[in-house]
């Protein structure tokens, strides 16, 4: 019996062992890969491969699959994005992506508490945000808005689907739908700050789209606790929270240091 427990013990601390390498091996692999073939695809292909039990299901669950993991493949495909058109010379930003993708992979993805799935889809409006804003610089603004979208109704599926909600197939689209307004809005003053030659590029848009998920999941949250005496005080506090941040972020800082 002493020798079983042992063994398992053992094979536990191995397999340990192969899911932090292979984790740190994609993290650092899929930054790496993108910047030494200065192209994008073997670093997609990496993550898409990495998340290869979506398709090893029936036809009939690939949809649920896809769904449940578009928070984590935002992140991911956001990350090899922005490795990608920071250049192909190793600048700070490629290891700072390289560290957060570690960080994400070992001990953000894997959280599951409510607090836990508001910051991952926090992460992934940022970093989604600020890929789709440099990407689509030179293309049609509605590929930038179907994606905003996209974006929007992962996040918001991605927190409720956590909660005791049944039905948010409503929410999550207008949730979507409102990210789509906001970035067709933002699409006629694309700005992005750039700071300094460490190769970071902070989108205008991504922020003003955090900080309203932000909000947006502090609302949703008070109107459930409060849902029998709800009062507009009791969002008084994120509302004008967010309403200050972005007003001094459109009204202070809209002369860009680096404009698309």
């Amino acid at each position: 019996m002493a020798d079983y427990i042992l063994a398992r013990k053992s094979r536990n601390i191995a397999s340990s062992f192969v899911h932090v390498f292979l984790n740190l091996l994609l993290g650092v692999g899929a930054v790496l890969i993108t910047v030494l073939s200065n192209s994008p695809v073997f670093g997609l292909l990496l993550v898409i491969l990495s998340k290869w039990r979506i398709f090893a299901v029936r036809f009939r669950y690939l949809w649920v699959n896809l769904k449940s993991n578009l928070v984590d493949l935002i992140v991911g495909i956001s990350v090899v994005l922005l490795s990608y058109y920071a250049g192909s010379s190793f600048m700070p930003i490629h290891i700072l992506l390289a560290i957060f993708y570690c960080v994400w992979l070992l001990f953000i993805k894997p959280l599951s508490n409510d607090n836990a799935t508001i910051v991952q889809s926090l992460i992934a409006v940022f970093l989604g945000s600020s890929a789709c804003s440099i990407m689509t610089a030179g293309l049609d603004s509605i590929v930038f808005v179907l994606l905003e979208f996209l974006i929007g109704y992962a996040c918001s599926r991605h927190v409720l689907s956590q909660s005791d909600t049944k039905d948010f197939t409503l929410t999550t689209l207008v949730c979507g739908l409102v990210f789509a307004e906001i970035a067709w809005l933002c699409n006629s003053w694309s700005i992005i700050y750039t700071f300094g030659s460490t190769g970071i590029r902070i989108p205008q848009v991504a922020l003003i789209l955090t900080i309203f998920a932000f909000v947006y999941d502090r609302v949703r949250g008070a109107t459930i606790k409060y849902q029998d005496d709800f009062r507009f005080k009791h969002i008084l506090a994120p509302v004008l929270f967010g309403a200050i941040i972005i007003s001094i972020i459109v009204l202070l800082f809209s002369n860009p240091i680096f404009n698309i």
